[in-house]
C-alpha cells in the first residue's frame, strides 16, 4: 500500500529547504520498497501559493481533509509567516499529527511556530539559533541542542543551513534506504565523497 508524506505549503515556502528529503522519497531509485511512497502537497486552501523562490504551486489537498492515519508523515519547510495567523492552521495540524503519532518534521522558521505552538516545549530540538527560538517565549529553551537537526520521538527539527542533515533524518524515520544505503547516501550529499555515489551505484 502506497503511503503519502504531506509537504505543507504556504507563501513564502523556502523551496530549498526540503526538496533533496522530497526528492528522495518521491523517487523510488535506492528504496528499500520502491513504491511504497508518494509525496503530496497541502495547504490551508487550494488556492495556489507563491514559494521564496517565485514558484506557483497548487495544493494538492487541504489541511481540512488530511488526517494523521492515512499520512506518513507531515514536513513543513521555512517561511517568513511562521509567526502569523497564517502559520497557525500548520501548526494546529502538526499538533494533530504528533498526538496521533504520526511524524512531523521542521526546518528553519517552521520551528519557530512550532514553538509558538508549544510543541517544542517538551521535545529535543534544534533550530537556526537558540537565540531565534528564545525570542518567542517558549518553554523549551533547556531541550534545545546546537546540532544540524535532531529526532526526538516523532519530531524531527533542523536549522535551515543544514538541509541534507534534515533530510537524513527524515529518511532514517521513514526507513525509506537501508541503513547502508543512507549512510552511502549522506557520503554522497552530506560529506561530498565522490565514493558515496559509486557505492549508490553499485547497489
Amino acid at each position: 500500500m502506497t503511503e503519502t508524506v504531506h509537504v505543507a505549503v504556504y507563501d513564502t515556502f523556502v523551496d530549498w529547504e526540503i526538496g533533496l528529503a522530497i526528492d528522495h522519497i518521491n523517487k523510488p531509485m535506492w528504496h528499500r520498497e520502491p513504491g511504497r511512497f508518494t509525496v503530496a502537497t497541502v495547504g490551508a486552501t487550494a488556492s495556489p501559493i507563491v514559494t521564496m523562490g517565485g514558484m506557483r504551486v497548487v495544493p494538492d489537498t487541504t489541511l481540512d481533509v488530511v488526517r494523521p492515519q492515512d499520512s506518513a508523515m507531515l514536513i513543513l519547510a521555512g517561511n517568513d509567516i511562521w509567526n502569523t495567523e497564517q502559520f497557525s492552521p500548520f501548526a494546529a495540524k502538526a499538533r494533530d499529527f504528533l498526538a496521533a503519532g504520526v511524524p512531523v518534521a521542521a526546518i528553519c522558521g517552521a520551528t519557530g511556530g512550532l514553538a509558538m505552538a508549544g510543541l517544542l516545549d517538551d521535545r529535543a530540538h534544534t533550530s537556526n539559533a537558540a537565540e531565534f527560538l528564545n525570542s518567542v517565549g517558549y518553554a523549551g529553551g533547556h531541550l534545545y541542542r546546537d546540532e544540524p537537526a535532531v529526532t526526538d520521538r516523532d519530531l524531527i527539527t533542523g536549522a535551515a543551513n543544514a538541509p541534507v542533515h534534515f533530510a537524513r533524518e527524515i529518511l532514517e524515520r521513514l526507513d525509506v534506504f537501508a541503513p547502508g544505503v543512507l549512510a552511502s547516501w549522506f557520503k554522497l550529499y552530506g560529506d561530498r565523497d565522490p565514493a558515496g555515489f559509486y557505492e549508490l551505484m553499485a547497489e
